[in-house]
């Protein structure tokens, strides 16, 4: 069983990094890069540290700026949800 676990942590951080650029898209979509520019600024530096990572094949670093990138870009996503929401309201 551990040898799963330490095979499944050593594969290439395929779900990760399209977990991250779909929450990059997401927040994007949703003008994040005007009302959250330095989450999504740097959810887009660790996505691109994450792709050199995985070019490398340092997938333990991939994996991590991925996830990183990740949050970063939800958190850019839910202010921008947050600033759409509080806006003026139509007459």
């Amino acid at each position: 069983m551990l040898v799963l676990a330490v095979v499944a942590c050593a594969g290439a951080p395929v779900q990760e990094m399209s977990n991250a650029r779909q929450a990059v898209a997401a927040a994007r979509q949703m003008g994040a890069e005007h009302t959250a520019s330095k989450e999504m600024s740097e959810a887009e530096r660790l996505l691109q540290m994450a792709q050199a990572a995985l070019d490398k094949g340092d997938y333990g670093t991939a994996r991590a700026d991925a996830n990183r990138a990740r949050d970063h870009a939800v958190k850019a996503l839910r202010i921008a949800q947050q600033q759409g929401s509080s806006g003026p309201s139509p007459p």
